[in-house]
């Protein structure tokens, strides 16, 4: 028997508090256990229940959810799925709450047809925090990484090109990740699950940290050296090639295993359109999305990385892709970058 992910959920609305569990509680692989209207409260009942996962609203009464997450995490850690509203004070407060511990972040139902669209993710990122590990090992703080090979810089935008896919926990690791990678690099794509507006707002936090520009894609965007963009959540993007040019197709489309942005959808249009000059690396998250496509990619030439499960929240579109074949290279997270310009090299 398939034991249940036992949740408690925490926010000061009780309409919300009624439309998530309504959500919750129609999988029959999930139990909620508890409703808590505060920090406090919620304090209360996880000494009483254990739970094995945490919804939390940000904005509550008596103590915030951000500093209810930092408090939680250094005293009783748990895995917790944060629930915003979707504004830029929405945003902001989730990839904070990330950076804090958070396992992922869903954008907070407020009527019947938010609740139907947010409900598969909701469920799909429970049971995802559910099957979470921690990771304990400090990452290092100096972002500072190899040097660039003059004959990047001179590549065609149209013959190399970086792919990074990742879901639970993929917003962490790319953090981590792309403030190491230098400047000049041949044009980047970068698909996460995450819901839309929290895309551009993740996408802006990004360029912050980093000495290229980052920023959330738009239909038709031109792929160039030293630039990096986010596909929109809520969309599918793919790579067209026009001659020594590459740009990207942003579009509507059913979701792709239950996702959209897709990784697979935007990893088959590069080995369709690429080839054997990308270097594609598949990150954290639950789930297969992904793997079929690096597949394709590894069929055509192209460098493809995985990350070891010891540096993943969670290791499911990695090892869903190793177990298919298509990964050439595993390392972890802090091993990336370089072999993510080790791996550029080889593509010469």
């Amino acid at each position: 028997m398939i034991k249940k992910v036992r949740v408690l959920i925490v926010d000061d609305s009780a309409i919300a508090r009624s439309m998530i569990r309504d959500v919750l509680e129609r999988d029959p692989h999930i139990e909620v256990v508890g409703l808590a209207s505060d920090p406090y409260i919620a304090r209360d009942l996880i000494l009483e229940l254990d739970p094995d996962v945490i919804t939390l609203d940000m904005e509550m009464p008596r103590m915030d959810g951000l500093s209810f997450l930092k408090i939680l995490q250094e005293h009783h850690p748990i895995p917790v799925v944060v629930i915003s509203a979707l504004t830029p004070a929405g945003s902001q407060l989730a990839l904070a709450a990330l950076a804090a511990g958070a396992i992922d972040v869903v954008k907070k139902p407020d009527t019947a047809e938010a609740v139907a669209q947010t409900a598969r993710r909701l469920i799909t990122q429970i049971k995802a925090a559910a099957q979470s590990r921690r990771i304990t090992q400090p990452l290092p703080a100096d972002p500072s990484s190899r040097s660039l090979p003059d004959a990047w810089r001179q590549a065609s935008t149209a013959e190399r090109l970086i792919l990074l896919g990742g879901s639970t926990g993929g917003v962490e690791a790319l953090r981590f990740l792309l403030p190491r990678l230098p400047p000049g690099l041949p044009p980047m794509v970068v698909v996460q699950h995450i819901p839309p507006v929290f895309s551009r707002a993740m996408a802006e936090h990004l360029n912050r940290l980093t000495d290229y520009e980052v920023r959330e894609a738009v239909d038709g965007d031109r792929l160039e050296v030293g630039l990096c963009l986010i596909a929109p959540g809520g969309f599918h993007t793919t790579i067209v090639r026009q001659g020594s040019a590459c740009t990207l197709k942003v579009f509507t489309a059913p979701a792709v295993n239950h996702c959209r942005p897709s990784v697979d959808v935007l990893f088959r249009s590069a080995a369709e359109q690429v080839g054997r000059g990308v270097v594609a690396a598949l990150l954290t998250g639950m789930g297969r999305d992904g793997a079929h496509g690096m597949q394709l990619l590894h069929a055509v030439g192209a460098k493809t990385l995985a990350q070891s499960e010891d540096s993943c929240v969670v290791f499911g579109m990695p090892q869903a892709a190793i177990e298919l074949g298509g990964v050439q290279r595993v390392v972890s997270l802090t091993e990336m970058p370089y072999a993510l310009l080790e791996a550029l090299e080889g593509t010469d």
